[in-house]
């Protein structure tokens, strides 16, 4: 399975701190070999902590129970080479 970068984005929490989140599409091959299942959506903060989507602006992440915020218009920008391999 190979995850690929598809966005970057600040988001804030309550107390005013900001995070570098990663948004990124993992393809999973279907179990019959034939063709692709649909690609999946993880988000990550830029130091590898995970973080789970609740709506299209906020976000959880997991680790700390911490409820963050996306900051409007803080596209970070990526570089379409960036792959890992999980």
């Amino acid at each position: 399975m190979a995850a690929v970068l598809v966005d970057q984005f600040h988001a804030r929490d309550a107390e005013g701190r900001v995070y570098s989140v990663h948004e990124f599409q993992e393809s999973t091959p279907s179990a019959d070999g034939l063709g692709d299942t649909k690609p999946v959506t993880t988000y990550k903060l830029a130091i590898g902590d995970r973080v789970k989507k609740l709506d299209d602006n906020q976000f959880l992440l997991i680790q700390s129970d911490v409820t963050i915020v996306r900051e409007p218009d803080t596209y970070v920008g990526i570089r379409p080479e960036i792959t890992t391999a999980s």
